[in-house]
């Protein structure tokens, strides 16, 4: 027969198993983490391309002598007033209203775009017609109930 201390034993052995079960089971029944996409990187589909350096050197050689250099050259905004114009000559240049070279115009009024009088008057006709043939269907109908 099994002394207290081979049943203590065993309780202990069987509790430290249960033990050992459920921190199993707490660990799977975890959610996990929420996702973390880590820092945003903007897609660039130009990354990682290259070319041969050969074609490098024949792009270079097909270029003629100072071309670039007169595209950059030519790019660049004007630095001082006498790059600006080409004579360096200043043109007139007035404060009062409607005088050339002022800035000023005069306004031109308001009024409704050339030809819409004719469309307006097109509109008119077919509403007059089709009141007309309204007019018509009405008599017609009310003729053949026999009403007036």
């Amino acid at each position: 027969m099994p002394t207290t201390a081979d049943k203590l034993a065993a309780l202990e052995a069987e509790l430290a198993a249960q033990r050992a079960r459920v921190e199993e089971l707490e660990r799977k029944a975890k959610p996990p983490a929420p996702f973390d996409p880590g820092p945003y990187q903007r897609y660039d589909p130009t990354a990682g391309m290259s070319m041969p350096q050969s074609a490098i050197d024949a792009m270079v050689a097909a270029e003629p002598r100072g071309f670039m250099a007169g595209v950059v050259g030519d790019s660049r905004a004007p630095t001082s007033p006498s790059s600006a114009g080409a004579s360096g000559a200043v043109t007139k240049v007035s404060t009062a209203p409607g005088i050339p070279g002022s800035g000023w115009r005069d306004a031109a009024p308001l009024s409704n775009p050339p030809g819409i009088a004719m469309v307006d008057a097109i509109c008119e006709a077919d509403a007059a017609r089709d009141r007309a043939e309204r007019m018509v269907q009405e008599a017609q109908t009310r003729a053949a109930l026999g009403r007036k």
